[in-house]
């Protein structure tokens, strides 16, 4: 089971907004404040951002799932920064109107898309932990079964808990409810 192909396009180039506004930022004329090339400059901006768009809208609508009860968990957020190496490339001398440059970028990006699509590290994403999106490496019990994966949420659980989760690929999961272990007061009023 694999995220579709466009969806995982959309998270992929959603995770570069950060990027693109460097970018931007960088083809900005010093004395007019607006893009030295401009078609590409609103091409790069309308792309990010409608795949920002979506990846966000999309998050907020999964609903459903299955009630598994969390045995063991890592945080791995601070895993959404790693992508770094891209990121190195603004600061290098790069224009937006050098047609080389820009196919070497693009080469480059399908590469990563690639292999990103590949491994599905799709949800390492900086855009969704700017969100409010934790991502958890998490083992966990659904029925009788143990299984593994990583878990994307925007609410915090904790061992115990028992987490209404929907499955988007292999070892990627998306909680949609979080039913917290009774503490011990309630127990007791109870």
């Amino acid at each position: 089971m694999k995220l579709k192909f466009i969806p995982s396009l959309l998270i992929f180039i959603s995770s570069y907004f950060p990027l693109a506004l460097i970018f931007l930022i960088k083809d900005l004329d010093a004395s007019s404040y607006y893009p030295q090339h401009p078609l590409i400059a609103a091409a790069i901006a309308i792309l990010t951002l409608i795949a920002c768009l979506s990846v966000l809208v999309a998050a907020r609508s999964i609903t459903g799932g299955v009630p598994v009860k969390m045995i063991k968990m890592s945080n791995k957020s601070g895993d959404m920064f790693t992508y770094t190496i891209p990121y190195m490339v603004s600061f290098y001398n790069f224009t937006l109107g050098d047609w080389k440059t820009l196919l070497s970028l693009l080469v480059f990006m399908i590469l990563m898309f690639a292999l990103t699509y590949r491994t599905q590290n799709l949800l390492v994403n900086p855009v969704l932990a700017l969100a409010g999106y934790g991502l958890y490496d998490c083992q966990f019990k659904d029925g009788a079964s143990d299984n593994q994966g990583f878990i994307l949420s925007k609410v915090e659980f904790r061992v115990g808990d028992t987490c209404v989760i929907e499955r988007l690929s292999a070892f990627l999961y998306f909680v949609t409810k979080i039913i917290p272990v009774e503490s011990n007061h309630d127990k007791q009023a109870s």
